[in-house]
Formats: C-alpha cells, sequence, structure tokens
C-alpha cells in the first residue's frame, strides 16, 4: 500500500482504513531490576491477561486546528494521564508519522484502553506506547518489523524514564519468558512448570526516582557499584540456571536474595516488605519487588496448589489486587 504523503493522500487512504488498532500487554521482571541498565542480564516474562488496546483513525479535521492529536484513554490508562504523559504521546505519534513517512495534515483521534495499572513496574508505559505504534502503523498501512517498534517504544521510554534498558520495550510483545542481555533477547529454557502470583501494593513507585537513589547510593561509597553488579549477576546466572534445570525451589531462591539486594539498596518499602513477608510465610517458593522500586508490586513463585493461599495472605498483608501468571515448560528440545 501506498503511504499517504498529503492531505488529498491521506483522505484516500481513510475511505480505504478508516481505523487501526494495536494491542501490548503487561511485564514483570523476575530479576535484574536496575543492573541490567548497567549490561547485566535480566530474566523477564510477559504478563498477557493485562493487556492495552489502541485504536487510532483519521477524524477529518485538520490537525493544525486542534494542535496535533487527541487522545482519549479510558481503563487504567486513564489514571497515568498527565501532562507530561501526553507530551510524550504526541512526541511519539510525530516520531511514528516520520519514521513510516506519513507527513498530511489530517487531525488523528487516538484511543487508549487498558488494563494495566501505572507506575506498578508493570511496563505501562512501554505497553502503551507499543500500542499505539501498531496502531498507528496499522492505520498507515505500514508493517513494522519488530525491530523497527522496539526502537519506537525505547524512545518513548528514554523520554518517560531516562535511561531504559530495553526490556520493557521487549517483554510487553513477546510472547514467552525472556533472557535478556546486552540489548538483545533470547526464549528462556524452562524446566518446570511455574505459577507467579503478582500483588499490586496500592502504591505507585517511581522508577526515575529509584535509578537516581541507586546512582546516590554507588558515589557515597567506593566498590559499591561493582559489588552490586557483581552480585546481580550471580543471582540471574544462578536463577537462569535454575529454571533451566527444573529446580523451582533453587529458583525461588535466588528471587528472595535478589529482593534482598534491592532492599539493601534502599529501593523497597515497609508496605513492600510486608507482602514479601506475607508471601514467604504462606510457603511461597520466593518473593521480591518487580519493577524499578519504591513502590509497585511483588512477584512470589509459589506452588500451584499453594497459589490461593499465598494470594490471601497477600491481600491480608494490603494487596490490593492480585493475578496469577503461569510459567509453563519450554516445548522445544533442552
Amino acid at each position: 500500500m501506498t503511504l499517504p504523503t498529503s492531505v488529498e493522500e491521506g483522505s484516500k487512504a481513510h475511505r480505504a482504513r478508516a481505523v487501526g488498532t494495536g494491542r501490548a500487554h503487561a511485564k514483570a521482571i523476575l530479576l535484574g531490576e536496575h543492573a541490567v541498565v548497567y549490561g547485566t542480564p535480566a530474566l523477564a516474562m510477559p504478563i498477557p491477561q493485562l493487556a492495552v488496546t489502541a485504536s487510532a483513525g483519521w477524524s477529518g479535521r485538520s490537525a493544525e486546528s486542534r494542535g496535533g492529536p487527541t487522545f482519549t484513554m479510558t481503563g487504567s490508562a486513564s489514571r497515568a494521564v498527565t501532562a507530561q504523559a501526553l507530551d510524550g504521546l504526541r512526541r511519539l505519534t510525530a516520531s511514528v508519522k516520520a519514521h513510516t513517512g506519513v507527513t498530511d495534515g489530517q487531525h488523528l483521534d487516538v484511543s487508549l484502553d487498558g488494563a494495566i495499572p501505572p507506575g506498578r513496574g508493570l511496563g505501562s508505559s512501554a505497553a502503551n506506547a507499543r500500542a499505539i505504534i501498531l496502531a498507528l502503523a496499522d492505520l498507515f498501512g505500514r508493517e513494522l518489523t519488530e525491530g523497527e517498534v522496539f526502537d519506537l517504544v525505547q524512545e518513548a521510554e528514554n523520554l518517560t524514564h531516562g535511561r531504559a534498558s530495553g526490556v520493557d520495550a521487549v517483554t510487553v510483545g513477546a510472547t514467552a519468558p525472556l533472557l535478556f542481555r546486552a540489548g538483545t533477547a533470547q526464549a528462556l529454557d524452562i524446566g518446570c512448570d511455574a505459577l507467579f502470583v503478582v500483588a499490586d501494593s496500592g502504591t505507585a513507585g517511581s522508577t526515575k526516582e529509584a535509578i537516581e537513589l541507586l546512582r546516590a547510593g554507588f558515589r557515597a561509597g567506593a566498590g559499591k557499584e561493582e559489588r552490586f553488579m557483581h552480585r546481580a549477576a550471580h543471582l540471574v546466572d544462578d536463577a537462569r540456571a535454575s529454571l533451566a534445570e527444573g529446580e523451582p525451589e533453587a529458583f525461588g531462591s535466588c528471587l528472595t536474595e535478589y529482593h534482598g539486594l534491592l532492599r539493601g539498596a534502599g529501593l523497597s518499602t515497609d508496605r513492600i516488605d510486608a507482602l514479601v513477608d506475607a508471601a514467604l510465610q504462606a510457603d511461597s517458593l520466593g518473593a521480591k519487588i518487580t519493577g524499578g522500586g519504591l513502590g509497585g508490586c511483588v512477584l512470589a513463585m509459589s506452588r500451584p496448589e499453594r497459589a490461593e493461599e499465598v494470594a490471601r495472605q497477600l491481600h491480608a498483608a494490603g494487596a490490593v489486587r492480585t493475578w496469577a501468571v503461569q510459567l509453563r515448560r519450554s516445548t522445544h528440545e533442552r
């Protein structure tokens, strides 16, 4: 399909394709938060049941008459709308148009309906960006490669969070758990079925604030950064091996130890620690904060028969909602 490059051509495209749609989902980092920004590997998994859908269409009005695209937010996405967020979405739309060669002056209407709570370390900003990028590409009649989508999402993430590792940009479009290392992702080798309970603490974290707090801690003492990265890399490697060998107890221990690493760096909170303790007391195999820190969600690895009790104890400890995420054994040859 020829891309619209003028108002007239845009009108023709509008008649041929009235609405474009795009979809993405949440993610959780299993291990590797913060260290991944410095090049250490990270393990992450998609959370497909927490999805966001975007739609985009030509309104027929000129873009100049309305000062850029109009955005409508519903669901959890609406609670993340601030002037800064809207400015980021407008920049993202401009980037997609420039990347796809669409230069027409028609006004765009973009809507976003999401179930991913913002500020919880679940990748809401990356998922929103991916959904919008795919919706615009669909509207423009352009098929983007995964590499192109990643670059556009990453551009948006860097504007939102500062220096982004890229793990969110990849995992919100992934269909299986990933090992993310040095800017590339590959499927994780999983030797056992597992079940994770994700618990929302009800308080939003701040990735930017957490990053700055961690950097300040590194500057406060010689060798702190090296020790943090060494320990993080060791735990990620042990966890990856445990998962591949089908050893959930060993993997769970790595989760809990990684939480201790983040807590020691000042990135946890009393509420988060209470949820981790509740999960462990409910016989979870391991538990930790997931995401940037200073709020957000707790991730607990559970035996399937204990998952309901783990969720109950997490709610009793203050979780406002929980989700169960199944991790299934790899079907490929190991």
